[in-house]
């Protein structure tokens, strides 16, 4: 996606009183970043919202601002099986910028007077969720004045590409929003658990992602299985999920692989960043795992010894 406003406004978030600049039209490249504001919230909430959004964009110079309605949410997000309603409240809110390509989509999200208060949605399924809608290359930073779910945290992302002129395709929308609540659930269900954690499911659904890119959109069920037990034992949560869990996950990525992402010449490559930046935030937890990253190392460490070796084999000939 060529167009800044591609990069997800990722907040339901909503009005904000004047925009600092004016939305580029449809036909120019715009990457000015986008701030969204929740229209539920008080001025003063609105002013200390803003301020936490700017502080993490790397120029605040000059961003533009973007309105997201209870209608919104109801347009965007009911389609997967939410309930929203033209008065529903949104607080939580975003600053979204574009970054260079092949960089992929991270996610940071920010306290609010020293809390989060986004209570149930991470920054690894926002990451996850905006591969599958079709955003690329952005960071996303994300915050609540009060405590919430964060569930409407995605309808920005939609409206900014529809006001961009670049639409995201509905089918990817909702595999979205439909791997959000799954992974969330799933997170929910294990809280707490030995050996699980929301970096370790992330991890491999956006392993699975890469390898299924790798197939290409003809892929089958019975092979998405087999990635889905490869990437959970790689991720060690063989002996965390359950078959029932297993099995949503299965059906989210039969969902994505019909949405058309897999079309995408570059789900691959941000499926594979979203793999590094999980794996980065989480070093503790990752450098104990059968990851691609690990084996590479095992793989050069190897190498080096087996050539430090041969050289000193050689030097006695």
């Amino acid at each position: 996606m060529k167009k800044f406003l591609t990069l997800l406004a990722l907040a339901a978030g909503l009005t904000f009183s004047q925009p600092v600049q004016a939305a580029a039209s449809s036909t120019d490249v715009d990457t000015t970043p986008v701030i969204t504001l929740g229209t539920s919230l008080t001025d003063s909430q609105k002013e200390g919202t803003l301020s936490v959004l700017k502080g993490a964009l790397s120029d605040s110079s000059s961003y533009n601002t973007l309105t997201v309605t209870g209608s919104d949410l109801v347009t965007y997000l009911n389609p997967s099986g939410d309930n929203f309603t033209s008065s529903s409240g949104v607080w939580s809110s975003a600053a979204i910028e574009k970054t260079s390509s092949g960089s992929g989509i991270n996610v940071q999200i920010l306290n609010y007077n020293g809390k989060n208060n986004i209570t149930t949605i991470t920054a690894n399924q926002y990451r996850n969720a905006a591969i599958t809608a079709g955003i690329t290359d952005a960071n996303i930073y994300v915050t609540s004045a009060v405590s919430i779910d964060g569930s409407g945290a995605l309808a920005g992302i939609y409206k900014a590409y529809a006001k961009s002129g670049e639409k995201l395709n509905q089918k990817q929308i909702t595999a979205a929003q439909d791997e959000l609540s799954t992974l969330s659930g799933i997170t929910s269900e294990n809280k707490n658990k030995d050996g699980y954690s929301d970096a370790q499911l992330n991890n491999a659904v956006a392993g699975a992602k890469k390898e299924m890119a790798k197939e290409g959109s003809n892929i089958t069920k019975n092979q998405i299985i087999t990635i889905v037990n490869q990437q959970i034992k790689n991720n060690n949560l063989t002996n965390v999920i359950t078959n029932e869990q297993k099995n949503q996950i299965v059906n989210v990525l039969i969902e994505i692989r019909d949405s058309g992402a897999l079309n995408s010449s570059s789900f691959k490559q941000q499926a594979g960043q979203a793999m590094s930046a999980i794996q980065k935030s989480a070093k503790g937890i990752f450098s104990k795992l059968n990851t691609e990253e690990n084996r590479n190392a095992l793989q050069k460490l190897w190498d080096a010894i087996v050539n430090f070796f041969t050289n000193l084999f050689n030097s006695f000939k």
